[in-house]
Formats: structure tokens, sequence, C-alpha cells
């Protein structure tokens, strides 16, 4: 059964003011599944009044006990994996075993933070007179407004939750309207847990409205966004205009570099499923392919046939290996990207058409001869295309790699390590796997460079975001 979804301020399951909800769309039928609350002026006010509350209580709970409530959170995520998983496939489209398989991850990123609450350090420093202390204490920084996406509901909004939890903040987090049911029983699983009222609230509306009331306001003392760089840049601008911190995790473009001494199938294969992964929309999805001459035929052969391979369809049927993109606006842009590079003199290898006209499907597609004029070679597609290119040496490649202003992940695959370090150390990004595809994971930094974001949503360096250093002396009398 997928339910109707409510706002949850200040511990409690709640409508919006004036009951208003906007409508939740299946991206496979096109079909209401329910609503979600929409949320007002006065709600985010009572949300800002809980936050900083929630705030002042959660601040003083130790972090061996913050610890342990988040670990309950984690466990009871991992019971009811199957229901989120079946609730999140329903509003996204992924398939189910990869809803599944993100709701269980977002349990392990819960578990990761409960454990960094405990490693918050400060230290002692020398001091150069006898009699004097000097610490450097690590505090929460406050309330903190949180933006997660549509695409990865769980993935995204568990990051935030989890690194505010850990060191001692609240959250308000607005989650996706397109996607609301999976974020709001990730949320139900900390209320669950013991989580005290106040210190997570999950919010739903307009994201203009949300944000330019939030980030403004004196109760908010951090941002974290994920999404768009356009909107990430707005968002940034406005923290920065109000002295909030913020950390951005914006679009990419990645390149996937194949170099010519590799295994071309097993590239292919292992490029393949990256790419066509929750349709393409995966903000680290390998987008530009750069073949080296000598293997660029054979790999643009087995890449084709592997992505004609891939079943498309509800992801909730068993055997779909790709489901619906998630709204119609990414039917749009795919159409109107691929269009262009046609018209620029774009090869079609395989797909380029929408599936069918119900729900939001897209046939898997793969582009060679694309010219760096057209708009997809420029524009982060967000979608199942893959855009494949040669390269005569190293150079080019780097070239090409940091030919635009994205810097978040990048690919590269070789059997040589002299190239394996020269790729690493050339191209510029945040994020570079060699080989294979061993990004995000709860333990490792995740974060992007240039026009790609700033800050870290993994790793130790996530939780730095949400705590300030202070500095405590004291020389006697």
């Amino acid at each position: 059964m997928y339910n109707d979804v409510s706002l949850f301020i200040d511990g409690a399951w709640r409508p919006a003011a004036g009951n208003r909800a906007l409508v939740v769309l299946n991206p496979a039928t096109s079909e209401p599944i329910g609503k979600v609350a929409h949320a007002s002026v006065s709600d985010l006010d009572q949300a800002l009044e809980a936050a900083d509350k929630g705030f002042k209580a959660w601040r003083k709970v130790s972090a061996f006990d913050r610890s342990k409530v988040m670990r309950k959170a984690a466990d009871l995520l991992r019971e009811r994996a199957d229901k989120i998983g079946h609730l999140l496939t329903m509003e996204q489209g992924k398939p189910l075993a990869q809803a599944k398989m993100e709701t269980m991850a977002g349990a392990d990123v819960i578990d990761w933070f409960a454990e960094e609450a405990k490693r918050t350090y400060g230290r002692v420093i020398p001091a150069r007179a006898e009699g004097i202390y000097q610490l450097v204490i690590k505090e929460p920084v406050g309330p903190v407004a949180g933006f997660s996406p549509w695409n990865f509901p769980i993935n995204q909004a568990v990051r935030k939750i989890s690194g505010a939890l850990a060191a001692g903040c609240s959250i308000i987090i607005k989650a996706p309207e397109e996607t609301p049911a999976s974020p709001a029983e990730l949320v139900r699983c900390f209320a669950d847990a013991g989580v005290p009222a106040g210190v997570i609230n999950l919010v739903y509306g307009v994201p203009a409205e949300i944000s330019e009331y939030l980030i403004p306001h004196p109760v908010i003392r951090k941002i974290t966004f994920t999404g768009s760089t356009a909107v990430g840049k707005h968002l940034a601008a406005m923290a920065g205009q109000h002295m909030k911190r913020a950390t951005m995790e914006l679009g990419g473009h990645s390149p996937a570099i194949v170099f010519d001494d590799v295994d071309v199938e097993k590239a292919a294969k292992l490029l393949a499923v990256a790419k066509y992964r929750n349709a393409g929309q995966v903000c680290v999805s390998p987008t530009r392919f750069l073949v080296q001459e000598k293997v660029y035929k054979a790999f643009v052969e087995k890449f084709v046939g592997m992505a004609k391979a891939i079943k498309v369809g509800d992801g909730l049927e068993a055997g779909t290996d790709m489901g619906p993109l998630a709204n119609p606006r990414r039917v749009t842009a795919m159409e109107t990207m691929i269009a262009d590079a046609a018209q620029h003199g774009a090869t079609i290898e395989t797909g380029g058409k929408r599936i069918g006209n119900k729900g939001n499907f897209f046939e898997p597609t793969v582009l060679t001869n694309v010219p760096k004029s057209a708009q997809i070679m420029n524009e982060e597609p967000f979608g199942p295309v893959a855009l494949i290119a040669p390269f005569g040496s190293i150079d080019d490649a780097v070239e090409e790699a940091n030919r635009l202003s994205y810097g978040l992940a990048s690919y590269a695959y070789t059997r040589s390590a002299s190239t394996a370090q020269a790729i690493a150390a050339r191209v510029e990004a945040g994020n570079m796997a060699i080989n294979h595809h061993g990004l995000a994971l709860p333990e490792v930094p995740f974060g992007g460079v240039k026009d790609s974001g700033y800050g870290s949503e993994g790793g130790l360096e996530a939780i730095e975001s949400y705590l300030v250093t202070k500095f405590v002396t004291q020389a006697p009398l």
C-alpha cells in the first residue's frame, strides 16, 4: 500500500496547514498513487521552532548515547527494507532489487556516522608558558537545513540526517516531493529508535519557497544540498549572504577513460552496468566514454550489444534491469538532447527514443561521433545515454576529461600502473575510480570540485562540516 505522506514536525506526523497536498505519480504508469503534504510558511515556522528546541536538547546528549540511538535506527531500517524498497520503486521507478539495496546501504551509512559520533576528537596544544592549557574543542554547528533529491530518496537524505545527528545537530530535511514515502519511512526509523522530538523535522513543498525561507532564517546555521549545479550555485550564494556553512554536492559529466591495454569485454560490461543503473539518473554516472583508438571499435561493439540486451520495464516486475525515468521532465530532456546531437552529426548506435506512451520509459542509448558543440557534450544528460568517442594519447584524454567545468566523478581502465598513477593525478575530479566503481561508500570521502560543488558527504570528512572548532585557553590567576 502507498499511503499519503505527512509532514513530521516536533515528533508528530501531521498534515500541512490547510491540508495542502501535492499528487505523487508512479513513473511506470503515470498514474496517481498518493499525495504528499505541502508545507506552508506556518509549517516551516513550527519546524524551525522545533529544530531550535531539539538542538538545545540533542547537543547535550553524549556522543556515546547518540550513537546507540542511531544504531537502533539502522537496525529498524534493515528490518523494514522490503516494505521501504517497494515504496521506493513505486514512486521512483528503479528496479526493486536496486531499491532494496539503496535502503540497506542507508542503514550502513547510519552505522558509519553512529561510530564517527564517538570520534569527533579535539586536541591539546602544548602551551608556551607553565600553567597554561590550550584546548581545541569540536562543537555542533547548530540546526541544519538539508535538501535531498529524487534520484536516491534514501541514500541522499540519510547522509544529511546522519551527519547532523552524529555531530549533535538538529535538522529540517526538505525531501523530494516526487519520491516522498521512502524518506518518510527513513525518518520514521529514526523516530521509532528514540530520537527526541524536534531533532529531525521533515517537510515537503515548493523547493524554491522552502529554501528561500529556511536558508536566511537565523535559526539555521548550516546548509547541505544535493542537486543540480544551477540550483546549488543559487543556494550557495544565498547561504553566503547570511554567513551560513554549506555543503554542495552538485552535478557531473563523468569521463570514463578506457586505455588500449584492457580487457575490452570486462571494461564494457562494468561500464554498462554503471551507466544504466537507475536509468542513468546518478550524479556519478559515467557519461563521456573516451576509448583509445586501438580498441575503440571493439569497445563500441561490445557496449552497444550490452545496451541492447537491457530489459526495460516496471521496477516491480521480475527480470527488469532498468526502470522508467523518474519524471516526464527527464524524457523531454533526453529527447531534446539526443535530437540536438543528431542534428550536429552524431550517430545513434542504439536507442534514442521513448518506449510506448505510458510511463516514462526510455531506451538505453549509445551515441558516437558526437561533436563537442552538441548540448549533450556540455550539459549533464542525467539519463540512460552513453557518449563514446576515440582518443589517441593520454594527453588527449586528459584534455577532454578536464574540458568541462564539472568535477565530480571520473573513471579509468588500464593495466598499467604508471598510466593509472598519471591519470589519477591529472584528471580534475573529486573522485577517481580505476578498474572498478568503488565510489560513495559510507567510509570514503564523496564530493566534487569546480562546478560540482564542495564539501564531503562521506568518510570522516563528512562530519566535520557539522562541527565548529572552538579554542579554549586558560592561565592561572
